[in-house]
Protein backbone atom coordinates (compact mmCIF):
# COMPACT_ATOMS: atom_id res chain seq x y z
CA UNK A 1 0.00 0.00 0.00
CA UNK A 2 0.94 3.63 -0.44
CA UNK A 3 2.56 5.41 1.99
CA UNK A 4 1.83 8.85 0.55
CA UNK A 5 -1.17 9.87 2.19
CA UNK A 6 0.47 8.86 5.31
CA UNK A 7 -0.01 11.61 8.34
CA UNK A 8 -0.79 14.10 5.51
CA UNK A 9 -3.85 16.23 6.42
CA UNK A 10 -6.34 16.21 4.24
CA UNK A 11 -9.79 18.24 3.89
CA UNK A 12 -12.85 17.11 2.46
CA UNK A 13 -16.12 19.42 2.20
CA UNK A 14 -19.02 17.89 1.55
CA UNK A 15 -18.03 14.40 3.38
CA UNK A 16 -21.13 12.59 4.88
CA UNK A 17 -22.04 10.94 1.78
CA UNK A 18 -21.62 9.90 -1.74
CA UNK A 19 -18.18 10.27 -3.25
CA UNK A 20 -16.95 12.64 0.13
CA UNK A 21 -17.61 10.03 2.24
CA UNK A 22 -15.80 7.51 -0.06
CA UNK A 23 -12.43 10.33 0.27
CA UNK A 24 -13.06 9.99 3.98
CA UNK A 25 -13.43 6.44 4.41
CA UNK A 26 -10.49 5.68 2.10
CA UNK A 27 -7.85 8.10 3.19
CA UNK A 28 -8.38 7.20 6.70
CA UNK A 29 -7.11 3.43 5.43
CA UNK A 30 -4.38 5.17 3.82
CA UNK A 31 -3.31 6.72 7.13
CA UNK A 32 -3.92 10.74 6.46
CA UNK A 33 -5.43 13.09 9.24
CA UNK A 34 -8.64 13.88 7.63
CA UNK A 35 -11.55 16.55 8.54
CA UNK A 36 -14.46 17.16 6.66
CA UNK A 37 -17.65 19.11 6.81
CA UNK A 38 -21.28 18.81 5.71
CA UNK A 39 -25.03 20.12 6.44
CA UNK A 40 -26.13 16.35 7.69
CA UNK A 41 -25.02 16.05 11.81
CA UNK A 42 -26.24 12.56 11.47
CA UNK A 43 -24.28 11.52 9.10
CA UNK A 44 -21.26 13.08 10.60
CA UNK A 45 -22.17 11.53 13.86
CA UNK A 46 -22.17 7.92 12.04
CA UNK A 47 -18.73 8.60 10.02
CA UNK A 48 -16.98 9.45 13.93
CA UNK A 49 -18.34 6.42 15.24
CA UNK A 50 -16.82 4.58 12.51
CA UNK A 51 -13.93 5.86 12.33
CA UNK A 52 -13.90 6.06 16.87
CA UNK A 53 -9.86 6.19 17.44
CA UNK A 54 -8.50 7.49 14.01
CA UNK A 55 -7.33 11.26 13.45
CA UNK A 56 -10.98 12.39 11.83
CA UNK A 57 -12.16 16.47 12.49
CA UNK A 58 -15.37 16.80 11.45
CA UNK A 59 -17.70 19.99 11.51
CA UNK A 60 -21.27 20.74 10.71
CA UNK A 61 -20.44 23.44 7.99
CA UNK A 62 -22.29 24.92 5.07
CA UNK A 63 -19.74 25.93 2.24
CA UNK A 64 -22.19 28.58 0.98
CA UNK A 65 -21.56 30.37 4.47
CA UNK A 66 -18.22 32.30 4.46
CA UNK A 67 -18.13 32.23 8.21
CA UNK A 68 -18.84 28.41 8.23
CA UNK A 69 -15.66 27.69 5.85
CA UNK A 70 -13.99 29.83 8.54
CA UNK A 71 -14.73 27.75 11.13
CA UNK A 72 -13.73 24.72 9.03
CA UNK A 73 -10.42 25.49 7.99
CA UNK A 74 -9.44 27.14 11.20
CA UNK A 75 -10.61 24.23 13.09
CA UNK A 76 -8.68 21.73 10.94
CA UNK A 77 -5.65 23.81 11.14
CA UNK A 78 -5.80 23.70 14.90
CA UNK A 79 -6.61 20.24 15.30
CA UNK A 80 -3.80 18.98 12.87
CA UNK A 81 -1.60 21.84 12.64
CA UNK A 82 -2.28 22.81 9.24
CA UNK A 83 -3.49 21.54 5.95
CA UNK A 84 -1.64 19.37 3.03
CA UNK A 85 -4.76 19.02 1.23
CA UNK A 86 -8.02 20.23 0.11
CA UNK A 87 -10.72 18.46 -1.59
CA UNK A 88 -13.37 20.48 -2.20
CA UNK A 89 -16.17 17.95 -3.11
CA UNK A 90 -19.05 19.76 -2.04
CA UNK A 91 -21.71 20.13 -4.32
CA UNK A 92 -25.72 20.27 -5.57
CA UNK A 93 -27.07 19.79 -9.33
CA UNK A 94 -29.83 21.46 -10.55
CA UNK A 95 -32.26 19.83 -13.29
CA UNK A 96 -34.89 21.31 -15.81
CA UNK A 97 -34.65 24.20 -18.39
CA UNK A 98 -34.35 27.84 -17.60
CA UNK A 99 -37.74 28.74 -18.28
CA UNK A 100 -38.86 26.80 -15.45
CA UNK A 101 -35.67 27.47 -12.90
CA UNK A 102 -36.59 30.58 -10.98
CA UNK A 103 -33.19 32.52 -10.35
CA UNK A 104 -32.79 31.40 -6.87
CA UNK A 105 -32.25 27.92 -7.56
CA UNK A 106 -29.29 28.63 -10.03
CA UNK A 107 -27.90 31.02 -6.81
CA UNK A 108 -28.09 28.23 -4.21
CA UNK A 109 -26.14 25.96 -7.11
CA UNK A 110 -23.71 28.71 -7.40
CA UNK A 111 -23.03 29.33 -3.74
CA UNK A 112 -22.32 25.69 -2.84
CA UNK A 113 -20.76 24.64 -6.22
CA UNK A 114 -18.52 27.50 -6.81
CA UNK A 115 -18.31 30.42 -3.72
CA UNK A 116 -17.76 27.21 -1.14
CA UNK A 117 -14.92 26.32 -3.47
CA UNK A 118 -13.63 29.89 -3.47
CA UNK A 119 -14.17 30.26 0.09
CA UNK A 120 -12.21 27.35 1.40
CA UNK A 121 -9.12 27.50 -1.05
CA UNK A 122 -8.49 31.21 -0.19
CA UNK A 123 -9.09 30.36 3.65
CA UNK A 124 -6.49 27.34 3.21
CA UNK A 125 -4.12 28.89 1.04
CA UNK A 126 -1.09 29.89 2.79
CA UNK A 127 -0.77 26.58 4.56
CA UNK A 128 -0.97 24.66 1.63
CA UNK A 129 1.59 26.74 -0.16
CA UNK A 130 3.75 26.21 2.81
CA UNK A 131 3.70 22.63 2.79
CA UNK A 132 3.70 22.26 -1.01
CA UNK A 133 0.05 20.72 -1.21
CA UNK A 134 -2.41 20.01 -3.73
CA UNK A 135 -6.10 21.97 -4.54
CA UNK A 136 -8.84 19.84 -5.66
CA UNK A 137 -11.87 20.64 -7.18
CA UNK A 138 -14.50 17.38 -8.09
CA UNK A 139 -16.26 19.17 -10.84
CA UNK A 140 -17.48 17.45 -14.11
CA UNK A 141 -18.28 17.50 -17.92
CA UNK A 142 -20.33 20.28 -17.43
CA UNK A 143 -17.33 22.55 -16.48
CA UNK A 144 -15.98 21.91 -19.97
CA UNK A 145 -19.63 21.46 -22.22
CA UNK A 146 -22.50 23.24 -21.07
CA UNK A 147 -25.43 20.81 -20.73
CA UNK A 148 -28.85 21.23 -21.76
CA UNK A 149 -30.90 21.08 -18.86
CA UNK A 150 -28.26 21.76 -16.79
CA UNK A 151 -28.00 25.31 -17.09
CA UNK A 152 -26.93 26.27 -13.73
CA UNK A 153 -24.96 23.68 -12.48
CA UNK A 154 -22.34 23.54 -15.86
CA UNK A 155 -22.38 27.57 -14.91
CA UNK A 156 -21.00 26.78 -11.32
CA UNK A 157 -18.67 23.79 -12.76
CA UNK A 158 -17.17 26.19 -15.43
CA UNK A 159 -17.09 28.75 -13.14
CA UNK A 160 -15.15 26.24 -10.64
CA UNK A 161 -12.83 25.01 -13.50
CA UNK A 162 -11.71 28.37 -14.56
CA UNK A 163 -11.00 29.56 -10.90
CA UNK A 164 -8.98 26.40 -10.24
CA UNK A 165 -6.99 27.04 -13.99
CA UNK A 166 -5.91 30.73 -13.10
CA UNK A 167 -4.93 29.20 -9.66
CA UNK A 168 -2.55 26.84 -11.00
CA UNK A 169 -1.15 29.47 -13.34
CA UNK A 170 -0.92 31.79 -10.19
CA UNK A 171 1.38 28.86 -8.19
CA UNK A 172 3.07 27.07 -11.16
CA UNK A 173 6.06 28.07 -8.66
CA UNK A 174 4.95 27.21 -5.58
CA UNK A 175 5.44 23.72 -5.66
CA UNK A 176 1.50 23.06 -5.23
CA UNK A 177 -0.91 20.99 -7.04
CA UNK A 178 -4.23 22.42 -8.55
CA UNK A 179 -6.12 19.68 -10.08
CA UNK A 180 -10.33 19.34 -11.14
CA UNK A 181 -11.80 15.86 -12.01
CA UNK A 182 -14.77 14.88 -13.79
CA UNK A 183 -16.42 11.69 -12.54
CA UNK A 184 -19.19 11.31 -14.93
CA UNK A 185 -22.73 9.48 -13.86
CA UNK A 186 -21.98 8.02 -10.62
CA UNK A 187 -23.99 6.40 -7.88
CA UNK A 188 -24.18 9.54 -5.61
CA UNK A 189 -26.66 11.52 -3.97
CA UNK A 190 -26.18 14.54 -6.02
CA UNK A 191 -27.84 13.36 -9.10
CA UNK A 192 -30.62 11.41 -6.59
CA UNK A 193 -31.61 14.78 -5.23
CA UNK A 194 -31.39 17.50 -7.25
CA UNK A 195 -32.79 21.23 -6.90
CA UNK A 196 -36.08 21.17 -9.18
CA UNK A 197 -37.63 24.69 -10.31
CA UNK A 198 -37.51 26.99 -7.22
CA UNK A 199 -35.13 25.27 -5.41
CA UNK A 200 -36.66 22.44 -3.51
CA UNK A 201 -34.93 19.53 -3.26
CA UNK A 202 -36.55 16.55 -5.32
CA UNK A 203 -35.82 12.61 -5.53
CA UNK A 204 -35.15 11.47 -9.09
CA UNK A 205 -32.85 9.18 -10.68
CA UNK A 206 -32.83 8.80 -14.33
CA UNK A 207 -30.39 6.56 -15.38
CA UNK A 208 -29.72 3.58 -14.35
CA UNK A 209 -27.21 2.43 -11.56
CA UNK A 210 -25.89 -0.80 -12.35
CA UNK A 211 -24.01 0.99 -15.55
CA UNK A 212 -22.30 3.56 -13.32
CA UNK A 213 -19.10 3.90 -11.35
CA UNK A 214 -18.93 3.74 -7.82
CA UNK A 215 -18.53 6.74 -5.04
CA UNK A 216 -15.76 4.31 -3.87
CA UNK A 217 -14.39 3.73 -7.38
CA UNK A 218 -14.51 7.61 -7.89
CA UNK A 219 -12.87 8.21 -4.71
CA UNK A 220 -10.04 5.52 -5.53
CA UNK A 221 -9.24 7.36 -8.99
CA UNK A 222 -9.26 10.91 -7.31
CA UNK A 223 -6.80 8.93 -4.85
CA UNK A 224 -4.14 7.89 -7.70
CA UNK A 225 -4.47 11.07 -9.62
CA UNK A 226 -3.39 13.31 -6.49
CA UNK A 227 -0.50 11.06 -5.92
CA UNK A 228 0.33 11.49 -9.04
CA UNK A 229 0.35 15.12 -9.06
CA UNK A 230 -1.71 15.55 -12.29
CA UNK A 231 -3.43 18.91 -13.85
CA UNK A 232 -6.82 16.98 -14.42
CA UNK A 233 -8.86 14.03 -14.58
CA UNK A 234 -11.93 12.81 -16.70
CA UNK A 235 -12.97 9.69 -16.01
CA UNK A 236 -14.78 8.19 -18.98
CA UNK A 237 -14.66 7.95 -22.42
CA UNK A 238 -17.64 9.08 -22.93
CA UNK A 239 -17.13 12.52 -21.58
CA UNK A 240 -13.20 12.60 -23.32
CA UNK A 241 -15.52 12.32 -26.64
CA UNK A 242 -17.85 14.97 -25.92
CA UNK A 243 -15.07 17.40 -24.72
CA UNK A 244 -13.22 16.47 -27.87
CA UNK A 245 -15.95 16.63 -30.19
CA UNK A 246 -17.17 19.82 -28.69
CA UNK A 247 -13.63 21.59 -29.67
CA UNK A 248 -13.42 19.91 -32.72
CA UNK A 249 -17.23 19.91 -34.20
CA UNK A 250 -18.97 22.47 -32.21
CA UNK A 251 -22.29 22.39 -34.04
CA UNK A 252 -22.35 18.85 -34.33
CA UNK A 253 -21.94 18.21 -30.22
CA UNK A 254 -25.04 20.96 -29.84
CA UNK A 255 -26.81 18.40 -31.72
CA UNK A 256 -25.92 15.40 -30.35
CA UNK A 257 -25.39 16.25 -26.67
CA UNK A 258 -29.50 17.65 -27.21
CA UNK A 259 -30.63 14.33 -28.24
CA UNK A 260 -28.96 12.92 -25.54
CA UNK A 261 -30.24 14.82 -22.79
CA UNK A 262 -34.11 15.17 -24.56
CA UNK A 263 -36.70 13.19 -25.78
CA UNK A 264 -40.01 13.70 -27.34
CA UNK A 265 -39.24 17.37 -26.46
CA UNK A 266 -38.68 16.42 -22.79
CA UNK A 267 -35.67 16.49 -20.74
CA UNK A 268 -34.79 12.53 -19.39
CA UNK A 269 -31.66 12.99 -18.03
Amino acid sequence: MSTYFTNKVVAVTGGSEGIGKALVDALIGMGAKVATCSRNQDKLYDLQVKHSGAPLHTLVADVSNLNDCKNFINSTIATFGGIDILINNAGINIRGVLQDIEIEAVEKVMDINFYGTLYCTKLALNSIIERKGAIVGVSSVAGYRGLPGRSGYSASKFAMTGFLESLRTELIDAGVQVMWVCPGFTKSNIRHVPLISKGKLVQVSTEHEEKMMSSEECAEKIIKAIEKRKRTLVFTFADKRTILLNKLFPSLADKLVKKFFFRDGGLVR
